[in-house]
């Protein structure tokens, strides 16, 4: 880089009072809330943590399922690899509770399983291809979408209109699958089986992140 170039490149202003006047109108907006109901507050504060982590971590599950294959690195997908295993433990006590108490502790019924018919495979493969495109799943988009990416802004839009097109058409989609197979694990091995046979799975795909990475790459990140 040339002496001339180098000068006539701004210097970056700073962030710091943009980052002021956002935090006092948080705190404006939290105490509005606050008058609604006090469990809007901890909702707001819970986003703002999940987006901080999100967007510090550059967690993402496009990335998770992409990387692998572009790169060979599986860092991400070892991280949501944790994640589910985190979630897996949350839900587990939550629906054990609803089943102890008849399954009307959580809307939906402790045994309500989605079934694996046509509507998913579909779902699936038009959803994994549309975050490949867009370059961001559900989280990834909102992340970027905070830190001004205007590609991910129309992501999010089309991401809407999408799922509210899905929403009108949920009866028909849900017609092709009405009899296909619900696999509810704890119908099979019982609710603590059924924690085993999950972590097993998890533990399983872990290992085998670890061995594709150091095939691709040579070594662990």
């Amino acid at each position: 880089m040339s002496e001339k170039t180098a000068t006539k490149r701004k210097p970056k202003s700073s962030q710091i009072p943009f980052a002021l006047i956002l935090l006092v109108g948080l705190i404006f907006f939290g105490n509005y809330l606050f008058t609604k109901s006090p469990n809007l507050v901890i909702a707001l504060i819970l986003g703002l943590a999940f987006g901080y982590i999100l967007q510090r971590s550059r967690f993402c599950f496009t990335a998770g399922f992409r990387d692998p294959w572009l790169t060979g690195s599986t860092s991400i997908t070892r991280a949501v690899i944790l994640a589910i295993a985190l979630a897996t433990i949350g839900f587990f006590f939550i629906k054990y509770k609803a089943f102890l108490a008849g399954a009307e502790v959580i809307p939906g019924n402790a045994h309500f399983v989605n079934p694996i018919g046509i509507s998913l495979l579909v779902g699936g493969v038009m959803f994994g291809i549309g975050m490949v495109i867009a370059g961001g799943c559900a989280s990834g988009t909102l992340m970027r979408v905070g830190e001004g990416f205007q590609m991910q802004i129309i992501s999010l839009i089309f991401f809407v209109l999408g799922s509210l097109w899905g929403v009108h058409d949920l009866p028909f989609w849900n017609s092709l699958s009405k009899d296909a197979p619900r696999i509810f694990l704890p119908d099979y091995f019982g609710w603590y089986g059924a924690l085993a046979v999950q972590f097993a799975l998890l533990g399983a795909a872990y290992f085998v992140a670890i061995w594709w990475q150091k095939k691709k790459m040579g070594s662990i990140e």
